[in-house]
């Protein structure tokens, strides 16, 4: 999903200085003209220039703000973010999504922020939420099903990112139960929640927080050899809300064909998918350390392994050293 003007912002955050217009014109393979051109469209888009004759241009500031209506431009759902909401700043948008659902607001709901000063991810842990630098978004969903398929949502919802990084050419695998990775280290997390009866759900809301333009320098220091961003990968800069719109596009089109066709072809994409697939990783079951083979997702969500002795065991939940440097 490469254009002209984001290669154009990372030439100039690469120089931090003024570049010509004759080099920029070079390095892009486009003209003098095209450049000016696309200049002017970076700063109707909240970019701001400074040129000088004989130095070229500088870039002077970015916006970090999100467009919702260039978002909702690029919608072609029925349901999903209509409404949708954007904060610049929240606490989580988690907790916002749960306040709007409490009050009423219909299946689809979307909450996305510029930054989250708690945002939060699976066992009450911390997720680094940078201002204007990745997608902090919650989707409020009131599913046609019961409690038990819960985790079922979260594997297509995983499912769904992983197609979706790929119309923007990266590769990405599926770390159990809800980490999305790019190599060894994390690019996107999810976290799901519901209020539910015995037998009914009253709403789920799904929290996803993907890495999109950090630089690994703006990484906290203990996360840099565990988490990456899209722009780490790429050397490139994204535009998130093209991101949001192709994965809410996407991810309706995904939920029609779960609630239509159950859960199969979705356990067959995480198979194709699923980090460690087929690899050895160690494993803690009540403080009792042992090796395991990664073999294949079941339907109810548990994680099936092969034990050192040959024998399938399936995992709800345990401690597993994934590398060197991830444990979950």
């Amino acid at each position: 999903m490469g254009s002209t003007k984001s290669k154009l912002i990372q030439l100039f955050k690469e120089r931090k200085d003024y570049v010509s217009g004759q080099k920029l014109a070079e390095e892009l393979e486009i003209s003098r003209t095209a450049v000016w051109k696309n200049i002017k469209e970076l700063e109707k888009d909240g970019f701001v220039f400074e040129s000088l004759k004989r130095k070229g241009y500088r870039l002077l500031e970015s916006p970090v703000s999100i467009s919702p209506s260039d978002i909702q431009q690029s919608l072609r759902t029925t349901e999903l973010g209509k409404p949708l909401f954007y904060f610049q700043e929240v606490t989580s948008t988690q907790e916002k999504i749960h306040m709007l659902a409490k009050e009423g607001y219909p299946n689809g709901t979307v909450v996305l922020a510029g930054e989250q000063t708690a945002g939060k991810g699976r066992r009450k842990r911390e997720w680094s939420s940078l201002k204007g630098k990745g997608m902090w978004m919650s989707v409020l969903l009131r599913p046609p099903f019961s409690p038990g398929k819960a985790p079922q949502l979260t594997l297509v919802t995983a499912t769904t990112i992983v197609r979706v990084l790929q119309e923007f050419g990266v590769t990405a695998t599926i770390k159990w139960p809800n980490d999305i990775m790019i190599g060894d280290r994390k690019v996107c997390g999810i976290l799901t929640e519901m209020k539910a009866e015995l037998d009914c759900i009253d709403y789920l809301v799904l929290g996803i927080g993907l890495n999109v333009n950090q630089a690994e320098a703006e990484m906290p220091e203990e996360l840099k050899k565990k988490a990456t961003s899209l722009y780490n990968e790429k050397n490139e800069v994204f535009k998130i809300e093209e991101i949001v719109s192709h994965l809410l596009n996407r991810f309706e089109q995904e939920l029609d064909r779960f609630y239509k066709e159950g859960f199969l072809p979705f356990q067959k994409e995480w198979q194709a998918s699923g980090y460690k697939t087929g690899e050895w990783i160690d494993v803690s079951t009540w403080n009792k350390p042992w090796r395991a083979k990664v073999i294949r997702i079941e339907e109810d969500g548990a994680l099936t392994v092969l034990d050192e002795y040959g024998e399938e065991q399936r995992l709800y939940s345990a401690e597993i050293l994934w590398n060197d440097h991830y444990h979950s």
